[in-house]
C-alpha cells in the first residue's frame, strides 16, 4: 500500500483522493507500482490546474463574456468534482469559486461601464437635441442651417440607446429640424415677395427718373430727384442682378440731368462773376458821390448809376449781400441828405421847431429860478430834485436848438 498527502493506493490497487468530505475512489491501478499509480493520477490533477490557470488568465486579460466564462467555470467545476485525479481538489474548487466572484465583479463593472457609457451617449444626444431645438428659433438662416447639418453628422456618429429612448430623442431632433426648415422656407418666400415688390416700386422710380432726365427746371427737378432717392432707399432691395440693373438705370438718368445742370450752372457762374465785376465798378462810381455836396447833381448821377445797376443780371450768391449793402449805403446817404434838405426848407417844420424851442427855453428858465429859490430857502432836497428835472429839460432844449440850426436859424 502507498500513500500521499492527497491520496493513496490500497493493496488491491484502488486509488483514492482525499477531500474535505472524505476519501473517494478515483480509479484502479493494476499495471505497475503504487507510486506509478499516484504519479499518473497526479498528472491528471496537474492537467486540471493548467486548464483552470488558462481560464483565469482569459478572464483577467481578454474580453471573454460573462456567459462564456460562467459556462467554462461550470464545466471545469464538473470536471473537478468528478475528476479521476489526486491532488488538492478542494483548492481547485476554491479557485473556481474565486473565479466566479471575479467574473461577477467584472460583469458588474461592465454593466456599470455600459450604464455610464449609455448615460454619456444619452447626454450627448440630449445636448444635440437641445441645441437643435434652440436653433429651430434662430433667424441666422445660413449659420443655423450649417450647424444643424453638423448636428446630424454628430448624431450619426453616436451609438444607439435603447429603442424607445433613441426614437423619442430622434423625434424631437427631427421635429426641430423640420420646424427650422419651415420657418426658413417661409422667411425666404416672404423675402422673395418683398424683393419682387421692391423691384416693381423701383421700376416705377426708374421710369420717372428717366422721364425727368431731360428736364431744364433745375430746382424742382433736383428736389424731385432727392425725393426719388429717398423713395428708392425706402423701397427695400430687389434680387441682386435686378437691383444692380435698376440702380444703373436710375443713376444714369440722374447723371444725365445733373451733368446738364452742371454745364448750365458753370456757364451761369461765369456770367454772374462778370456781373459782379460790373456792379463793383458801378458801386465804386456811386461811392464817389459821397459826401453829398450838391444834392441835385448827386441824385441825378445816382439815378443813372441805379438804372445801369438794374440792367445787370444776378451776381454769385455769396457776394450778393456785400455788394448790395454798399449800394444801399450810398442810396441811404443820399436819402438822408434829401431829408435834411427838406427839413431845412420846410417853413411849417421850422415854425414847429421854433415853437418847441421857445417852450423848452421858458421851462428851463423857470426851473433855474425855482432851484435858486429853493437853495435860498435852505430846502436842498427840493433844490436837488428840481436840478435833476432841469438837466432833463436842458437836454431836450439842446436837441431842439440843434434841429433849429439845421433849418439855418
Amino acid at each position: 500500500m502507498s500513500s500521499d498527502p492527497w491520496g493513496r493506493v490500497d493493496e488491491t490497487g484502488t486509488v483514492y483522493v482525499r477531500t474535505a468530505d472524505g476519501e473517494r475512489v478515483v480509479g484502479s491501478w493494476q499495471a505497475g507500482s503504487a507510486e506509478e499509480a499516484l504519479a499518473y493520477f497526479k498528472r491528471k490533477y496537474e492537467g486540471l490546474v493548467v486548464e483552470i490557470g488558462l481560464l483565469e488568465r482569459r478572464v483577467q486579460t481578454t474580453d471573454l463574456s460573462s456567459k462564456d466564462a460562467t459556462t467554462a467555470i461550470e464545466h471545469l467545476r464538473a470536471q473537478v468534482s468528478e475528476a479521476h485525479a489526486v491532488g488538492d481538489l478542494d483548492a481547485l474548487t476554491a479557485r473556481l469559486d474565486r473565479l466566479v466572484e471575479a467574473v461577477g465583479a467584472r460583469q458588474e463593472e461592465r454593466k456599470a461601464a455600459k450604464a455610464k457609457h449609455q448615460q454619456e451617449v444619452r447626454e450627448s444626444k440630449e445636448a444635440v437635441v437641445a441645441e437643435a431645438e434652440e436653433l429651430a428659433q434662430s433667424e441666422q438662416w445660413r449659420a443655423a442651417g450649417e450647424r444643424l447639418r453638423e448636428l446630424v453628422e454628430t448624431w450619426k456618429g453616436l451609438p444607439r440607446l435603447d429603442r424607445r429612448s433613441d426614437d423619442e430623442l430622434w423625434h424631437r431632433f427631427s421635429h426641430a429640424r423640420s420646424a427650422f426648415s419651415k420657418r426658413r422656407k417661409a422667411h425666404f418666400a416672404s423675402l422673395d415677395a418683398q424683393r419682387e415688390e421692391a423691384r416693381r416700386r423701383k421700376e416705377k422710380l426708374v421710369e420717372e427718373a428717366e422721364a425727368l432726365s431731360g428736364s431744364r427746371e433745375w430746382g424742382p427737378t433736383a428736389a424731385r430727384y432727392r425725393e426719388l432717392m429717398a423713395d428708392w432707399k425706402a423701397a427695400g432691395r430687389a434680387q441682386r442682378d435686378q437691383e444692380e440693373d435698376l440702380w444703373a438705370r436710375f443713376r444714369g438718368a440722374q447723371d444725365v440731368f445733373f451733368q446738364a445742370r452742371s454745364e448750365v450752372f458753370a456757364e451761369r457762374d461765369t456770367e454772374q462773376r462778370e456781373n459782379l465785376t460790373r456792379k463793383e465798378e458801378l458801386v465804386a462810381e456811386a461811392e464817389k458821390l459821397l459826401p453829398v455836396t450838391d444834392l441835385k447833381a448827386a441824385r441825378g448821377a445816382f439815378r443813372s448809376i441805379n438804372e445801369r445797376w438794374e440792367a445787370i443780371g444776378h451776381v454769385p450768391r455769396d457776394a450778393r449781400a456785400k455788394i448790395e449793402a454798399r449800394m444801399h449805403a450810398v442810396e441811404r446817404s443820399i436819402g438822408e441828405a434829401e431829408e435834411a434838405e427838406w427839413r431845412r426848407t420846410n417853413p411849417e417844420a421850422r415854425a414847429r421847431a421854433e415853437g418847441l424851442t421857445g417852450q423848452l427855453q421858458d421851462a428851463v428858465d423857470k426851473l433855474h429860478r425855482q432851484v435858486e429859490q429853493a437853495r435860498a430857502q435852505g430846502n436842498n432836497a427840493k433844490a436837488d430834485k428840481l436840478a435833476r428835472e432841469l438837466e432833463g429839460r436842458q437836454a431836450l432844449l439842446d436837441q431842439a436848438l440843434k434841429g433849429l440850426r439845421e433849418f439855418g436859424g
